[in-house]
């Protein structure tokens, strides 16, 4: 059995649509993420589970992510400023917490009414 000899428009059209698809995938590249999650999944999982152990670990920890999200040049994900802000208050930093709320509702302005909330609190327990 012998094989169709294919026209040369038909060959070139053939040979085009794979140079198309060649170039396409060498192009391609995976997109970059829109945050930079780092260990935060799991610091908050282990938090609510309540095998976090020591809050100070856990702030040292967030903070590292802080510093590899800049040297990144990316965003740390929702909710990351808000939980450090707690954390913060857990230990009784208390000149760090607002800053960590502010930061948080600036970023993430979904998160204005909560935020606000979270910061009347240590207001009033001034009062």
């Amino acid at each position: 059995m012998t094989m169709p000899v294919l026209s040369l428009p038909r060959r070139l059209a053939r040979v085009g649509a794979i140079a198309a698809v060649t170039l396409l995938a060498a192009c391609a590249q995976a997109p970059k993420p829109l945050y930079h999650w780092g260990g935060y999944q799991d610091q908050v999982y282990a938090h609510f589970k309540g095998t976090d152990g020591d809050p100070v670990a856990q702030i040292g920890a967030m903070e590292k992510q802080i510093e590899e999200a800049r040297a990144a040049d990316m965003t740390l994900p929702p909710g990351f400023h808000a939980h450090l802000g707690m954390l913060y208050a857990q230990v009784g930093r208390d000149d760090a917490v607002l800053p960590q709320f502010q930061t948080e509702k600036t970023l993430f302005p979904e998160s204005a009414v909560f935020m606000d909330v979270l910061m009347k609190q240590p207001k009033e327990k001034a009062q």
